[in-house]
């Protein structure tokens, strides 16, 4: 799962895409980093893995991970191929969120000044700056897939006819500036059509209000603007201060320890918006555990034991028999995977299975 950064410049948005993968590349036992000037692979920081170790001794963890691309070229006329516009909607089109970071700070954390694009901070401004670039792209593919829709439909083909309706329906949306994700449908079908588009605006958000030093939690007017924003959308918002947390991923154990107690954090603001993110694509966590790693396993809400299993190789999910599956909770409860057993709490699931976050599971093939 890919989750794109997106904001205008002087945001922070590259400051911030350089502090996660930074971070992920002092991760122990994980090749995270960037993997193209633009693309890196962030973890997902999860407590929950050292309650297994405490339990399963272990070689290493392996946290779940999330592939984050930082989406260049987004300023006014991007749309329109203006600055790299043609480069950001190629990119902007593959991932499957977007986490749009807003300038919530007047001076950069230690006072300097940095020159906003648009010669004063404004929020919700920035907002609509960026999401106009993305309706307006939207549009252009609406536009441009009615014609074809209408002579596909012509011949009564289901999948056509729904992706018509769809069409029809986001045209007039769009066109009063509004995103394709405000479209509620229930009906499957026109769900599946919609899907089938990739309109950028249907992708969900996570709002990245980067923030000074003297507003950590994100509580002063430029945030709670944003943080308005968001829920008027039914979308999610997360503070974080760029430069802070820039500092911070340079560090490791007792400098890192000191400096989040002296900022009165208890954690840096990072592991919080990944795991926003994770929570944003619609995913949870299930683990395996042996002596060799103890790793999770990210698989969308609502997943099957077989699907779950092909996460880890399509041969599992081709060859799926059943699985052997209890909590990190028993683990803490019972103390191992032999006491679960003998207290009856090891459960064996079939194909119907629906996953549980914090499940924990042997599964059992035949290729």
């Amino acid at each position: 799962m890919d989750a794109g950064i997106v904001g205008l410049p002087n945001v922070g948005k590259s400051t911030l895409f350089n502090a996660l993968t930074a971070a992920g590349a002092l991760a122990a036992n994980y090749p995270f980093a960037t993997i193209e000037p633009n693309v890196g692979v962030v973890p997902i920081p999860d407590p929950r893995l050292e309650r297994i170790r405490g339990h399963i001794e272990s070689q290493k963890i392996l946290p779940a991970a999330l592939r984050l691309v930082d989406i260049a070229g987004i300023v006014r006329g991007a749309s329109q191929g203006e600055g790299l516009g043609n480069k950001f909607l190629s990119h902007i089109r593959e991932v499957d969120a977007i986490l749009h970071v807003v300038r919530c700070f007047e001076k950069a954390p230690g006072g300097e000044d940095v020159t906003h694009v648009d010669g004063s901070v404004d929020p919700i401004r920035d907002i609509e700056t960026i999401e106009t670039e993305l309706i307006l792209a939207d549009l252009q593919t609406v536009d441009n897939g009615i014609p074809k829709a209408e002579r596909a439909a012509r011949g009564k083909d289901r999948e056509a006819i729904a992706r018509l309706e769809v069409l029809k329906q986001l045209a007039p949306m769009l066109n009063e500036g509004k995103p394709a994700r405000l479209l509620e449908l229930t009906n499957p079908e026109l769900q599946r059509a919609m899907k089938s588009l990739g309109l950028i605006t249907a992708k969900p958000v996570l709002y990245v209000m980067n923030v000074d030093e003297d507003d950590l939690e994100g509580t002063g007017p430029l945030a709670s603007r944003v943080r308005e924003h968001a829920a008027s959308e039914g979308m999610e918002s997360v503070a974080v201060c760029a430069k802070i947390e820039s500092e911070l991923s340079d560090l490791e154990g007792e400098e890192k320890s000191e400096m989040l107690e002296a900022m009165g954090l208890d954690e840096p603001a990072l592991a919080k918006l990944a795991r926003a993110a994770y929570t944003l694509l619609g995913l949870q966590s299930y683990y395996t555990a042996g002596p060799k790693e103890i790793r999770a396993w990210p698989v969308p809400i609502g997943s099957k034991a077989p699907q779950a299993a092909g996460v880890i190789h399509t041969d599992f999910e081709r060859g799926f028999i059943r699985v052997e599956v209890y909590s990190v909770d028993d683990l803490d409860k019972h103390g191992s995977e032999k006491a679960i057993r003998d207290a009856g709490k090891m459960r064996t699931e079939g194909k119907e299975y629906v996953m549980r976050d914090a499940d924990v599971c042997h599964f059992l093939f035949n290729v």
